[in-house]
């Protein structure tokens, strides 16, 4: 068997839905006690635009680990849960990801085993990125003032195909996810950009979070469920 990470990226339009997406932040959770073969999820909401703290209440994310693809592919296919997601979304699109490279803790572990080795990607592989940290409460109003410099780069990233904040708890949970075209335009940017770099010097410095994690992956395939 080999790990494989799914994220289902949600849109929703209209009150009465997006009224329904809020509330299965909470009562989501039921509904995963009954999913075989999931060691680790996440029900996430998700920020406007340019990592705004602020929440978006049109887009919502569901983060799952699985034991193997196949597990996947019948709760997308046969789960309540998948079929309620379908039925209130406006979009619903199901990104599945194969663990690169992990590093840090998401409450207190690390779900993310690697599934494929850097010398097995490939020059058109799209590469995956989430980056999720708890923000010390002490800290909070140091770093989200920080964000908006340490987030200028990613505007004009050559190679960037898709970049939205998530999180558990708006302000204090947080999490990034990016697409990026190749692994070479990742590297690009997370290594010769100085305004990158910058802020990670200052993260370090400041140890502005109690617990944070770093991933990478592979974009293994796109599956659009809902239009």
């Amino acid at each position: 068997m080999s790990q494989i990470t799914t994220l289902t990226i949600l849109t929703y339009q209209g009150f009465t839905d997006k009224f329904w997406a809020l509330s299965m932040m909470q009562f989501g959770h039921r509904y995963m006690k009954s999913v075989q073969g999931q060691t680790f999820y996440k029900l996430l909401g998700s920020g406007k635009e340019n990592f705004n703290p602020f929440p978006d209440w049109n887009v919502y994310a569901v983060l799952q680990v699985w034991e193997d693809k196949s597990f996947a592919e019948d709760f997308f296919k046969t789960h309540k849960l998948s079929q309620l997601y379908q039925r209130h979304a406006d979009k619903m699109e199901v990104l599945y990801l194969e663990s690169i490279q992990a590093r840090g803790l998401w409450n207190g572990k690390n779900p993310f085993q690697s599934s494929v080795k850097p010398k097995d990607i490939r020059e058109e592989d799209q590469i995956a990125v989430i980056t999720r940290a708890s923000i010390k409460t002490n800290m909070l109003l140091k770093f989200w003032k920080f964000v908006p410099e340490s987030q200028r780069p990613l505007e004009n990233a050559e190679g960037l195909l898709y970049t939205k904040g998530f999180g558990e708890l708006p302000f204090v949970e947080m999490a990034t996810f990016s697409i990026w075209k190749t692994l070479d335009h990742l590297q690009t940017y997370a290594y010769q950009s100085h305004e990158h770099i910058k802020a990670i010097q200052k993260t370090r410095k400041l140890d502005w979070y109690s617990e944070e994690l770093f991933s990478r992956f592979r974009l293994q395939e796109k599956l659009i469920l809902k239009a």
